[in-house]
């Protein structure tokens, strides 16, 4: 049939939208299938990196609610002892144990004790037994915690093989934030998240742009980079978006250098959606490439002082629901949503974590 300058016009123009639909909804097929709004409490999902800090269940009774799990990872911090956080942790499991895990962690002050590595060992073994699915390390190794030269101690240092060497033989997975935001390391005009900026703005002695004699953020991604490499068969989630929260591209790269690591989304969703506003074809094709790598966590935590606050769980709900909106739907408040398929979404939120609650038996 002799097409007509209009009738090839009309198919040139076809062929643009369908361009421009690949462009925003890469690899998208006529057959997925996708969640709506009113789906979130009807889909099973884990919060996996959430800071439980009270020995009162009725968050969790909560969060089962809306068929949430929930995941604690113990941190080497200084608002709560390592041993607190611990005992709460294992109480919570024993009582609400298909509901809740948790990652414990030792004292990284140690690291320059001569028996540092069997004591390393010996903590691991005493937080499984009492019911922990693995290993958290915190930002006090490469940040904090110096040798006896006064050089900064980086997770890739050779002090810490015997440590991995015992975590990949048991197949014991780790969870670790190491670094922090790149932001963390610009001066404030040049940050990328508005939140960061004014956080650094008001608490200089963390803002390490103003502290050279930390190492710089190449120096920490690089440090991770070279355990995981190092270390091919270690379980590894790097925790808020492994500290490159601010690209997906440079991820992907670190991702697709070291096949064993996965990443959390804990407190980080504000970078991602910042990038998508920029070019949300790129930051939809990230999730669906890295589907079984990426981990859905929000970074929120309860407390005692807050126990069975009711206004406490509406924000909870909020929270939870709005990255919802933003992941599963394309509306999400102040955004456009990246409508994941709702295979993608059942794997982020729950399929890559689901090992963690299995209560396999060491």
């Amino acid at each position: 049939m002799k097409q007509t300058a209009k009738t090839r016009a009309e198919a040139r123009l076809r062929l643009l939208l369908s361009g421009v639909m690949l462009v925003f909804f890469p690899a998208c097929t006529s057959n997925e299938k996708f969640y709506t709004s009113s789906d979130f409490n009807g889909v099973e999902k884990c919060d996996a990196h959430f800071h439980y800090l009270t020995y009162d269940t009725s968050y969790i009774v909560f969060a089962r609610s809306l068929n949430f799990k929930i995941l604690t990872p113990v941190w080497d911090g200084e608002e709560v002892s390592v041993k607190d956080q611990i005992s709460v942790a294992s109480a919570i499991k024993k009582a609400c144990p298909g509901d809740f895990a948790f990652f414990g962690t030792f004292d990284a002050d140690s690291v320059n004790s001569p028996g540092f590595s069997a004591y390393a060992r010996r903590s691991i073994i005493d937080f499984m037994d009492a019911g922990a699915s693995g290993l958290k390390i915190w930002k006090n190794i490469g940040m904090v915690i110096r040798d006896s030269t006064g050089k900064f101690i980086m997770i890739d240092d050779p002090l810490f093989d015997p440590l991995f060497s015992f975590l990949v033989r048991e197949e014991i997975p780790v969870i670790a934030h190491l670094g922090e935001p790149r932001d963390c390391w610009l001066p404030l005009d040049e940050m990328t998240d508005k939140g960061n900026a004014s956080y650094y703005r008001n608490n200089p002695q963390y803002h390490m742009y103003k502290h050279p004699e930390v190492p710089s953020y190449e120096s920490q991604i690089n440090a991770t980079r070279n355990l995981l490499l190092k270390y091919p068969r270690l379980k590894f989630t790097g925790a808020h978006l492994a500290s490159i929260e601010w690209s997906v591209d440079e991820l992907s790269r670190l991702m697709d250098e070291c096949p064993n690591l996965k990443v959390d989304l804990a407190a980080r969703i504000s970078q991602v959606q910042a990038q998508s506003d920029e070019n949300i074809s790129k930051v939809r094709d990230f999730f669906i490439r890295y589907q079984d790598r990426i981990v859905y966590g929000t970074d929120f935590e309860v407390h005692d002082i807050e126990s069975g606050s009711e206004s406490m769980k509406l924000n909870l709900q909020k929270g939870w629901q709005e990255h919802w909106n933003y992941l599963a739907t394309d509306s999400c408040r102040g955004h456009r949503g990246l409508k994941l398929p709702s295979s993608v979404i059942d794997k982020v939120y729950y399929h890559n974590t689901a090992e963690y609650f299995s209560g396999k038996e060491r």
